[in-house]
């Protein structure tokens, strides 16, 4: 249980700093409540730690024996990937995920534009349109799940179910996000510059292939 608390919290924790959805609770923040996007933010992280853990879970209906060799082979390759990645970014490649995240944001930087989505009727639609706030929450929730998906965050929290205790890592991942989206709307704004896609990839696949070495050693 501690293992499965602790690999969740350090991993998740590595891998959304400088990512993506992070740049996006920081541009959101700058403009919006710090309460709203941090909400809306971290319950659309939540969300989708819930969901991945499910999925890790379904992975380890299979045999035991197979989740087991099959979660170290994903550890170990997923790790020496990103540090090939790593290896590969140039030092500046920050630059790009922040420039993605302003686009995610610009595109939907109202709560009429988030109102107006397909997947709202015209009472909702109306609703959002009408108290700001309430489009703003959806408008950060909708954009931060979205660019979640596929992430190597959820790729994680995936992995680390389908090896550990289900519980103890959807405590750990959630945490590692809250402790992500805190940074990312306190202190966002100073520390972006100073974040290195380059330097936290490498951490990230490090820490994969410690996990991965460390799960062998455990045993089925």
């Amino acid at each position: 249980m501690l293992t499965a608390f602790t690999a969740s919290l350090l991993l998740i924790t590595i891998s959304e700093l400088g990512d993506k959805t992070f740049f996006i609770a920081v541009i959101l923040a700058m403009r919006h409540s710090h309460r709203t996007v941090f909400s809306s933010v971290l319950a659309a992280l939540a969300l989708m730690t819930v969901l991945s853990v499910l999925l890790g879970q379904a992975v380890a209906l299979l045999p035991k024996v197979y989740t087991h060799y099959g979660a170290i082979a994903l550890f170990l390759i997923f790790g020496i990937k990103l540090i090939y990645d790593a290896s590969q970014m140039p030092s500046k490649s920050e630059e790009a995920i922040v420039h993605e995240a302003e686009e995610a944001v610009e595109n939907q930087d109202s709560p009429k534009a988030i109102a107006k989505l397909p997947i709202f009727g015209n009472f909702l639609s109306a609703i959002l349109s009408r108290y700001s706030w309430l489009g703003v929450w959806t408008q950060a929730f909708v954009m931060t799940f979205l660019a979640e998906w596929g992430d190597r965050t959820q790729i994680s929290t995936i992995a680390l179910a389908a090896a550990y205790n289900p519980i103890f890592v959807t405590l750990g991942a959630i945490l590692g996000h809250a402790i992500c989206t805190v940074i990312a709307v306190i202190g966002g704004r100073l520390i972006a510059g100073k974040i290195s896609e380059r330097v936290i990839t490498a951490i990230g696949g490090f820490l994969f292939i410690i996990f991965g070495v460390t799960a062998y050693f455990q045993g089925v």
